[in-house]
């Protein structure tokens, strides 16, 4: 397989930024990886306090659970300002997702070209 491919894959499939890392780019591939990894994190933290919400407001509604009362705290508690942090921050997983997979397959294929030109280099001297 080729670099551009596999770099493209690594970042696209497996988590991004990883095909810079494989391709030898670490200060590009540990960029983008962490960014996501703090965007996940914050992501799962607004998901737990907002479970905890939910909880907290079935706990104060008398305890019963059903699938009425957890739909109604959902309900309830998803029009707080907790979206204006969750959505941007989704938004910068999916854009650093894609910018690491068309960075990564830039990065592969000028590797495939030069180690084209260095393998047509090498048949042109054993002439």
């Amino acid at each position: 397989m080729n670099n551009s491919l596999k770099g493209a894959f690594l970042s696209g499939l497996i988590f991004p930024g990883l095909g810079q890392v494989v391709l030898k780019h670490y200060k590009q591939g540990a960029v983008i990886m962490l960014t996501v990894l703090i965007c996940l994190s914050v992501v799962v933290v607004k998901a737990v306090q907002h479970a905890l919400a939910i909880l907290e407001k079935i706990k104060s509604e008398g305890g019963e659970i059903s699938i009425s009362t957890i739909s109604n705290a959902a309900n309830q508690a998803s029009t707080t300002s907790g979206s204006l942090i969750f959505n941007p921050v989704l938004l910068l997983v999916i854009l650093c997702w894609i910018i690491g997979v068309v960075d990564a397959y830039r990065i592969g294929k000028k590797k495939d070209i030069e180690e084209g030109s260095m393998s047509q280099a090498s048949n042109g001297n054993n002439n």
